[in-house]
């Protein structure tokens, strides 16, 4: 099956390195124009920029300032012009104990919130403004495992934002499907990236290979290929269904 995105206008946030990266390059040999989203990591951002196929542009946010969400998506329609689709990737996972003081811990709570489920409604919200207008949108919001089967006690703030995204992508795709907008959720397992990195230099790489079901730990392009067939519309009446991409680590 040829997955073919051309005319189709993308956004990608997270974009510069990771899962975001893998996504922006299939998106793009698919076809697609992509607006590629970073906070700080231009040089990351624009090598990618340069690798690409078809025409994209660098769209930096800082999406732990809600200010600065607020208006983004009416500002890049304005100066670029119809969106397609929106991959929600950007995300982050701060670890604290426990038995922290409340204070500090309450600290990570919010911060984690504002990026992972706030900002992400606010992009959503004023995407779906747009698309009315076109009757046609689609929404891919990239969740986890830890939504469905918890996380440690470290990571509560990480796994409950990302179970927050679960009942508000299928909310949207229940009640905005008449109108054209569809949404979809990807849950990844454990992926190797430059945050999981860090946690397999700490525990060791059979950390996570004992959890799996696979050989090997899933790579950002294990994940890429279904979010361009969401965006291709070629999987329409699957909107509102969460897509396990964790290599048999939970299934449900």
């Amino acid at each position: 099956m040829n997955i073919d995105l051309s005319n189709h206008r993308i956004l990608v946030t997270g974009a510069s390195r990771g899962i975001g990266a893998a996504i922006a390059s299939q998106l793009s040999k698919s076809g697609a124009e992509v607006l590629l989203h970073f906070n700080k990591n231009i040089t990351e951002a624009k090598k990618l920029q340069d690798s690409l196929p078809n025409p994209s542009h660098l769209v930096p946010c800082d999406l732990s300032d809600l200010e600065s969400v607020k208006g983004w998506i009416p500002g890049l329609t304005k100066t670029f012009g119809k969106i397609d689709a929106v991959v929600n990737n950007a995300g982050i996972a701060i670890g604290i104990p426990d038995d922290a003081p409340t204070t500090e811990w309450m600290d990570v709570w919010h911060k984690t919130m504002d990026v992972n489920i706030h900002a992400l409604a606010i992009i959503s919200k004023e995407f779906i403004e747009h698309a009315r207008q076109n009757k046609n949108g689609r929404i891919v919001n990239i969740s986890s495992r830890a939504a469905f089967r918890g996380d440690t006690p470290d990571y509560l703030a990480y796994a409950a934002s990302k179970a927050a995204i679960v009942s508000y992508t299928r909310s949207i795709a229940r009640y905005y499907g008449k109108e054209g907008i569809k949404a979809f959720l990807i849950a990844p397992g454990f992926t190797r990236t430059d945050m999981a990195n860090e946690i397999l230099s700490q525990y060791g790489e059979g950390f996570a290979l004992n959890d799996i079901a696979l050989n090997q730990l899933t790579e950002p392009k294990d994940i890429a290929p279904m979010v361009a067939l969401l965006c291709s519309g070629l999987a329409d009446h699957a909107t509102g269904c969460t897509i396990d991409i964790n290599a048999g680590s939970y299934v449900h």
